[in-house]
């Protein structure tokens, strides 16, 4: 609820003090509904805490909220008819007086105030009649909450999670390598949601991979799509795999490839037998090489569809013991090994335990809550206030709590991930951008992209979302909504009216009330799904858009939208017509899609493109929009030439762009570049380097040959900020890697075809920043003959890949925090006895 009050009063105050003075007697108005808000919500998180249970609480806060949006609606609906943008808005609220017909949005615009500021009155009034107390204002000091734990990076599942599960992975890895029986066998871990079949499972595969010559981990939702698993499945012993083909070219790429080689084809979350009867025949049965499918399910029955070769395991759930260790692992987090824990929280932790009844996700939801405040009085509330008899559901009941427990603008941050399909990996950079574009992040003490990554991680921290992988500067990249938890976002987000999800159990029915953001997962057709969005939407997002629209969006339809997500099927063409009238839009990502030739004329508060995997003809006016931020495409043959003469302040990411498109841009705030130059010209380069001293990231993809004397030693050198660099290309015969020419800062290499005739390896060594280091095909000359050998050095590497032909040696000494590896199946490694215990994953290509 606070949040939609905290945007309209955001919204309110850059009004007031900068504009105020050009409206007018509306001016007054706004201050008079600015004062009202404030007052209200003083009393907010009082009648949150009361809204359960009573039906006049809840009824008062749904009022409350849609005036709120009523206001919201009445501001931006005026930006929209007198032309809005942040730099000339006050030029013209200028002209009003000289445009009769501004004056006329302007009086419009009083007239609603006018009658939302009768409401609100009411509304305040009432507050006494409820009994709600005016409590002090914590929006302030919730700013110093968010004090986030950068998880140390490629730490893919938290120790903290795995208690007690060790003695079941086992038992799975026995099932899995034995070679009986030799045909292909399938293994099933069926349990309740919140036990920890999926922890269970992704333990197992990381053991069990290199055991295996294909191996592949696929998450499985309910509304599961056949096209996108049979993708996934031949991507990863293929390098390009075109989306386009009927379902028989998957069928077939799979059959030949797998009919030779041991499988193991991990099914996560499988909701019923439909998967597993469309694989079966798929899947090579004949070779008795000892293949293994394993599927997590919570249907028990699971196992009679499966086939004649199948193994049920029950993981149990946790006892007494394991479940109060789990607990004060996650609420205490920074207890010391050797000192016992306090008497008085050990007590209190141990009832509290046994109220979670083993299930591992309710341990680690209830730690995250217990982790806030570790004192004797908070954690006895707890144990005391909350309803732990009642017939709902413990696990629900305790995630409820946790949602409860979250500040105003981590539950508005919460209640977003409902916009996303089950078991959807997240981007966090595009997840956060949306958040900002929403206007969610209500901190100025820092940059709002910085302020939302803290968002994230105190997410994480709270255990809301399950991280898949991190930068290499520790910052999350892609996480997953466990499904449980999915649904209370939905259910959450629903009661508010803050997102309407359009699933296929609600195809065809038509929502109740005004749609503000709306979200489309159905793999049904749902013909009616666009006349539901209205004028006032704000977010839409569209997944596997096939039939859900007549190939047209007709965006002025929803002229006051501020995030457009669409997620489509590559062989459909979408046509975005007005896409220029959305003058609010600030976030417009294409997933997946093939469009027609839109223009950007018009938009003025665009921050973020993002076109991945889309197709399109020329786009025209991009370049005009002055509050670009970032800017990531695919195919950039669209994307037209950057202006020369004036500097684009605002930019920070461009990815990726034709070199000639670039080479004689201002961009003095830039933070990311990805160009690539196939016409082997690199004049201007030297000078567009120069000026780039913000540059954090780099990746250059080259036909050719790389020329060393602009690229590298003259140039890189330079950046002091430069943390991670990727270079694809050839490098001169008579150039040598040397670590004293390379930026001092970085962190992250990656190299492709380089076709070096020296073994880098000990200049690489050097790099003491250096954590993630990629040696992809032919880093090495054909004519390199022996093993890469790494002597000495690495001393913070963690996470190494070599897709290279050769042979890998590490010395004694080396590589001491080395958690990761990643090489060629043909290859041989050869790792000191201190780096045994590091996981080996193999890949076919």
């Amino acid at each position: 609820m606070a949040e939609a009050i905290v945007s309209v009063l955001s919204k309110l105050a850059v009004i007031i003090v900068s504009e105020g003075q050009y409206l007018g007697g509306v001016g007054a108005k706004v201050e008079r509904v600015q004062r009202e808000l404030t007052r209200i919500k003083c009393c907010l998180q009082d009648a949150d805490s009361k809204r359960k249970g009573d039906e006049r609480v809840q009824n008062w806060l749904n009022e409350l909220r849609d005036a709120a949006y009523r206001i919201e609606d009445a501001t931006d609906s005026f930006f929209l008819h007198v032309g809005y943008t942040d730099t000339r808005f006050s030029q013209k609220l200028r002209r009003l007086f000289n445009k009769p017909r501004d004056l006329y949005f302007l009086h419009k615009l009083g007239t609603k105030l006018d009658g939302i500021q009768n409401l609100l009155e009411e509304i305040s009034k009432s507050r006494v009649t409820y009994g709600f107390s005016d409590l002090k204002d914590k929006s302030k000091g919730e700013a110093n909450v968010i004090m986030p734990h950068r998880r140390a990076i490629y730490q893919e599942v938290e120790e903290t999670e795995v208690v007690g599960m060790e003695a079941d992975k086992n038992n799975i890895l026995k099932l899995l390598r034995s070679q009986i029986p030799p045909r292909r066998a399938v293994i099933t871990i069926v349990g309740p949601g919140g036990l920890g079949k999926t922890t269970l499972a992704h333990m197992v595969y990381k053991s069990a991979m290199a055991d295996f010559d294909y191996h592949i981990k696929l998450p499985i939702s309910q509304q599961f799509n056949m096209r996108d698993i049979l993708t996934k499945m031949v991507s990863e012993y293929k390098n390009e795999v075109p989306k386009d083909r009927d379902v028989g070219y998957y069928v077939g790429e799979l059959k030949s490839v797998l009919s030779s080689k041991r499988y193991l084809i991990i099914l996560d979350d499988v909701w019923g037998d439909d998967l597993w009867n469309n694989l079966k025949d798929i899947l090579p049965n004949a070779n008795k090489n000892g293949s293994r499918v394993l599927i997590t399910s919570r249907d028990i029955e699971i196992e009679k569809s499966a086939e004649y070769e199948t193994m049920q395991y029950e993981p149990k759930i946790l006892d007494d013991g394991k479940s109060l260790d789990l607990l004060l692992r996650k609420a205490l987090p920074h207890q010391e090994p050797d000192k016992e824990y306090p008497i008085d929280l050990l007590e209190l932790a141990n009832k509290l335990s046994k109220k979670c009844k083993g299930l591992p996700l309710a341990l680690v939801i209830l730690g995250g809550i217990l982790s806030k405040q570790p004192s004797y009085p908070t954690w006895e509330r707890i144990l005391q206030t909350m309803n732990w008899h009642s017939d709902d559901n413990d696990c629900m009941r305790i995630l409820a709590m946790s949602y409860q427990d979250l500040p105003y603008y981590l539950k508005t941050c919460f209640q977003y991930l409902a916009f996303f399909p089950e078991d959807y990996v997240i981007s966090a950079r595009c997840l956060i951008r949306m958040w900002v574009a929403e206007g969610f992040i209500p901190f100025k003490d820092k940059p709002m992209e910085i302020m939302a990554e803290d968002c994230l991680e105190e997410l994480a921290k709270r255990s809301m979302i399950q991280v898949l992988s991190r930068s290499t500067n520790g910052l999350i990249k892609h996480f997953q909504v466990h499904d449980i938890l999915r649904y209370l976002a939905m259910n959450e987000a629903g009661h508010e009216n803050f997102v309407t999800v359009f699933s296929q159990v609600s195809a065809g029915k038509k929502p109740d009330g005004i749609i503000r953001r709306a979200s489309l997962q159905a793999q049904e057709k749902n013909s009616q799904f666009i006349e539901y969005v209205g004028p006032n939407t704000r977010s839409l997002f569209l997944f596997d858009t096939d039939g859900y629209f007549q190939r047209s969006l007709h965006c002025s339809n929803f002229r006051l939208l501020k995030v457009l997500e669409i997620v489509g099927n590559i062989r459909d063409v979408i046509e975005l017509k007005s896409l220029d009238k959305l003058i609010h839009l600030k976030y417009l990502g294409l997933r997946n899609c093939t469009t027609k030739r839109f223009s950007f004329h018009g938009m003025k508060s665009l921050e973020t493109l993002e076109l991945r995997e889309t197709r399109y003809s020329k786009c025209n006016g991009l370049w005009t929009i002055s509050t670009l931020k970032h800017v990531l495409v695919d195919y950039s043959s669209a994307i037209r030439e950057l202006p020369k003469g004036t500097p684009i302040s605002n930019l920070q990411t461009l990815k990726w762009v034709k070199f000639r498109d670039v080479c004689d841009a201002k961009l003095p705030n830039l933070r990311t570049l990805a160009i690539e130059n196939y016409s082997g010209e690199w004049v201007s380069m030297n000078n567009l380097f120069q000026t780039l001293r913000n540059l954090r990231k780099l990746k250059i993809d080259c036909s050719g040959k790389i020329p060393m004397d602009i690229v590298y030693p003259k140039a890189l050198s330079n950046y002091q900020n430069l943390q991670s660099l990727y270079l694809k290309g050839e490098w001169p015969e008579n150039v040598n890697v040397e670590a004293s020419l390379l930026p001092p800062q970085i962190i992250k290499l990656k190299l492709k075809g380089s076709r070096l005739n020296h073994n880098p390896m000990p200049e690489f060594g050097k790099l003491n920043s250096l954590k993630k280091l990629f040696l992809g095909k032919r880093v090495l000359t054909d004519n390199w003959e022996g093993p890469i050998i790494c002597p000495k050095g690495f001393h913070a590497l963690q996470y190494l890949k070599v897709m290279d032909d050769k042979d890998l040696t590490v010395a004694q000494g080396v590589m001491p925090k080395l958690t990761y590896l990643k090489a060629k199946s043909i290859i041989s490694v050869h790792l000191p006895l201190e780096l045994q215990h590091v996981a080996i994953e193999r890949k076919s290509r």
